[in-house]
């Protein structure tokens, strides 16, 4: 692999399944072959394995029947034969785990698919190139990581190389509520397309589930209840393997060990989990009090934890044992012994003494379990027993009571409050000792011991439990300003250290959303001195977001040379500007608007427009390509590929569902902007495509081409239904009206015309233009249309009588214009323009004071505000089109790039 391929393979990393695959089955005490052989021979895996019309096999069982462990024993099956140096197949797989946010979402487990598959076949890995080496790792950080990624893995399973594949998924029900419908959908989808891969996944007995998988095609079931005779062998097998294992290590008689074995075969209830627990209780307990011990563990695993739980609560460390589990309860991840220490309260006798920490823990043995210095839930099951509070379950609620006895809100504050007296102590500058200022965050190597240990997870999810620390029902104790002073000081004195850690963490994608997060959390008080600090925190790190992880120290150089004079952060954290640079650069007053620069395209920007919604932005190039762009975090989110020549136009459909490109190879294209595949090519035009628009309806496109000609076309068909002809130039911009029973079109013949598109014929020839018309729009009411042009005019037209109410002069070409909500001011290159409301013809002289809002100036040199300068742009950052929405202005440039700028207010 070359060193990009390796840096890419890296960043799709994050977590390997077959280290998790290898910790749960050690966990569990090894995997026992004949407890899953038993499905190998089931009738219906046979029909899966075998026949290549069922791809999809789903086993479903209800908590502690042991699918987690059929499927490793099933993986291990399937990977029989296969080396480092020759696969007949590819097996890949995941284990989602609820307790674990990195690793209980949807595109968590498609990242964990896609790194096996590159693992074991590299060549798949250009499929994940094609959107990496556009977005980088934001590919993988941002809010349409799914739609990226299910894209990518789409094209992965489509590849003609791809050898014959298994994707395996364990625990569906443990993916988060808000990702399992895409997930089973996708799911779904794919299983049921024609191609070499077949697919396992497991889950409980839910509903939703399988109601989703209904969609998929060809597909087997396995259900551990209806094979509950093989199931039941297999537990028994289980027992066997337990209690020889007890008899041997505890020295049982055979009276005993008789006694023992019989129990858990008449109280399992074919349940692997309530075995295991059990037995693990009894590896603690005395042999000669085995069998007294033995009666006291009721059948059913609710029963079992109730009983364990009332044992738990009789130890003099029960205390401990209730701080321990409440905090494992709600953290987003499982944490390590160090991080528990620092976030639960217990004495500093404990917390400085792991082996007593240990000890602890091993008290919670019913509930937890240690693996690698991390504490775990032995069982998803155990977990949901503890924070169900479902009425009608007694047991769990009163569980639920007894470690949150004020509420889950007030330990959700105790872990919030200790992560940050902790940072507070430990986090300082150049914590890892790096001392070169440009050392890359690549070839940072963890110190031993890591001074982070104790606050790895406190760095990245405090700002996430203060969040949760505020509820409907117990706002006092907790509202955010009445901890203003807490949260203040720790931005005001550790903002940069915390961001440094950030970076050696590789979390600062994830810190950057923690202070966002913050500044919503404090409800829009511009007013207070935290709100003014958080928003000058999140303006820092948003600008610097990508030095410091790259160089964790340019924290204190780069980050701090160019941020403004009066930067909050920057005035708190003076001292730590380098001494070394004598003669600092002159930087500006205060933070400017600009939020995110695009990068990316390889030639000018010729069109840009925002998706409905503003979540998307969508750039036409000369290079022949159009991007889609997350507004927000600045990444691309596609590369849409096709058009031979340059773009011209782009345009979103009103639903946002579909994106029409025109171009200079003469063609339409219409594209799925989530998945970034061509729906429909449309061809018919004899010139470049200049303009392309959306009925308000999304029925109908309209396109106006250098051939002189409009086109009506079917989007959803490709076919064209109208060509209208009457112009004698080429046709700049076309426009609906909002009934959509109109289009207006503007030419180079100096005219605009209005067409029935229905018929075809034109119902209004509008002249007055001395120049090209460049823009056309209809107000909301379709009762006027205004047309822009390079005669640096804007008319507004009567468009049922053809009449000109209005000749407003601008000093500028108008290539960009539309109205606003209210039907009383135009938006356009120039700024808001208030319309003067007459029935007969005017001539308006318009002067600065009535323009309004944000635009840019005619040589493009200023964006402007209410006609006055108030932003001078660097030549390499100044436009070749433009799109203004309100206080936000898109602008591509000559050199390919796309930014945009949002403005907070009117100047």
């Amino acid at each position: 692999m070359s060193e990009k391929d390796q840096q890419c393979l890296k960043h799709v990393r994050l977590t390997d399944p077959r280290h998790d695959k290898t910790r749960i089955e050690q966990t569990k005490g090894g995997l026992l072959q004949d407890s899953y052989r038993w499905v190998l021979d089931n009738a219906d895996f046979q029909q899966w394995r075998n026949d290549p019309q069922y791809r999809l096999l789903w086993i479903k069982g209800n908590p502690g029947k042991g699918k987690t462990m059929l499927l490793c024993g099933i993986i291990n099956e399937l990977d029989q034969g296969n080396t480092a140096n020759a696969r007949h197949c590819n097996v890949a797989y995941f284990f989602c785990q609820a307790t674990d946010s990195r690793i209980n979402n949807a595109a968590a487990v498609l990242r964990g698919l896609i790194y096996l598959l590159i693992e074991q076949q590299p060549s798949v890995l250009s499929h994940v190139r094609k959107e990496y080496d556009c977005a980088g790792e934001n590919l993988f950080k941002d809010a349409n990581t799914w739609v990226a990624l299910s894209n990518i893995f789409t094209n992965i399973l489509q590849d003609s190389s791809l050898r014959t594949t298994y994707l395996v998924i364990d625990a569906l029900d443990e993916c988060v509520a808000t990702d399992l419908p895409q997930l089973v959908d996708f799911i779904a989808q794919q299983s049921s397309s024609g191609s070499r891969v077949k697919w396992i996944v497991s889950s409980r007995n839910w509903p939703q589930i399988e109601e989703r998988l209904e969609e998929a095609a060809d597909k087997v079931k396995v259900s551990l209840e209806l094979n509950a005779g093989s199931v039941a062998a297999a537990v028994n097998a289980f027992i066997l393997y337990k209690v020889d294992y007890l008899a041997g290590r505890k020295k049982y008689d055979p009276r005993t060990k008789k006694t023992v074995q019989d129990y858990l075969c008449s109280n399992a209830q074919d349940t692997f989990l309530w075995v295991a627990l059990v037995c693990q209780a009894l590896e603690k307990v005395q042999k000669g009090f085995a069998e007294e011990k033995l009666r006291m563990f009721p059948s059913g695993l609710d029963a079992l934890y109730a009983r364990m739980r009332e044992d738990m609560s009789q130890f003099d460390e029960s205390d401990y044992c209730k701080h321990i589990l409440a905090v494992v309860a709600i953290v987003r991840r499982p944490i390590s012994l160090q991080e528990l220490a620092s976030l639960a309260e217990l004495p500093n006798t404990i917390c400085n003494d792991l082996e007593s920490l240990k000890d602890i823990i091993g008290l919670c043995g019913s509930f937890l379990t240690l693996r690698d210095q991390t504490v775990y839930f032995v069982h998803q099951s155990a977990q949901d027993f503890l924070l169900s509070n479902i009425s009608g379950n007694q047991a769990s609620q009163e569980a639920f009571d007894w470690i949150f006895p004020k509420g889950k809100e007030d330990v959700h504050y105790t872990i919030f409050s200790k992560s940050l007296d902790a940072m507070s102590t430990i986090l300082r500058r150049d914590i890892y000792c790096l001392r070169a200022p440009g050392f890359s965050s690549d070839k940072v190597q963890v110190p031993d011991p890591d001074p982070l240990a104790t606050v790895r997870y406190s760095c990245v999810y405090w700002v996430d439990h203060l969040c949760d620390s505020v509820s409907d029902t117990n706002t006092k104790r907790h509202d955010p300003l009445r901890n203003e002073k807490v949260v203040h000081t720790f931005l005001e004195t550790k903002y940069l250290y915390w961001l440094e850690a950030l970076s050696l963490l590789q979390a600062m994608p994830a810190g950057v959303i923690a202070i966002r997060k913050l500044e919503g959390l404090l409800g829009g008080n511009d007013q207070s001195q935290l709100s003014k600090l958080v928003w000058d925190a999140y303006r820092f790190a948003l600008s610097n977001k990508s030095i410091i992880e790259q160089a964790p120290l340019q924290a204190y150089i780069s980050a701090l040379i160019f941020a403004p004079r009066n930067s909050l952060i920057k005035r708190n954290f003076r001292a730590e500007e380098p001494e070394w640079i004598r003669t600092k650069p002159a930087v500006e007053l205060d933070w400017n608007a600009c939020l995110q620069t695009l990068e990316g395209h390889r030639n000018y920007v010729l069109s840009v427009a925002f998706s409905p919604d503003g979540q998307r932005l969508a750039s036409g190039s000369y290079d022949n390509t159009i991007k889609i762009w997350d507004p927000a975090s600045g990444s691309c989110l596609q590369t849409l590929e096709g058009h031979r020549y340059s773009v011209r136009s782009v345009a979103f459909s009103p639903d946002g569902q579909r994106l029409a490109s025109g171009s200079d190879d003469n063609t339409i294209k219409i594209w799925d902007p989530a998945s970034g595949s061509c729906l429909q090519t449309l061809e018919g035009h004899r010139d470049s495509v200049r303009s392309v628009a959306f009925s308000p309806d999304g029925q109908r496109l309209a396109s106006g081409s250098d051939d002189n000609t409009i086109k009506i076309w079917d989007p959803a068909s490709g076919s064209c239904l109208q060509t209208l002809e009457g112009h004698s130039d080429s046709v700049r911009s076309v426009a609906f009206s909002p009934d959509g029973q109109r289009l207006a079109s503007g030419s180079d013949d100096k005219t605009i015309k209005i067409w029935d598109p229905a018929s075809g014929s034109c119902l209004q020839t509008l002249g007055g233009h001395r120049r090209s018309v460049a823009s056309v729009a209809f107000s909301p009411d379709g009762q006027r249309l205004a047309s822009g042009s390079d005669d640096e005019t804007i008319k507004i037209w009567d468009p049922a009588s053809g009449s000109c109410l209005q000749t407003i002069p601008t000093s500028t070409m108008m290539t960009d214009i539309s109205f606003d909500p209210t039907n009383r001011y135009l938006l356009t290159n120039v700024g808001r323009i208030k319309i003067v409301t007459e029935t007969t013809e005017s001539q308006v002289v318009l002067d600065n004071s009535e323009i309004y809002g944000y635009s840019l100036e005619q040589d493009k040199s200023w964006i402007t505000c209410n006609g006055q300068n108030v932003l001078w742009l660097p030549p390499n950052y100044r436009s070749v089109c433009c799109n203004v929405q309100g206080r936000m202005i898109s602008i591509g440039c000559a050199s390919g790039l796309v930014w945009f700028i949002g403005f907070l207010q009117d100047i």
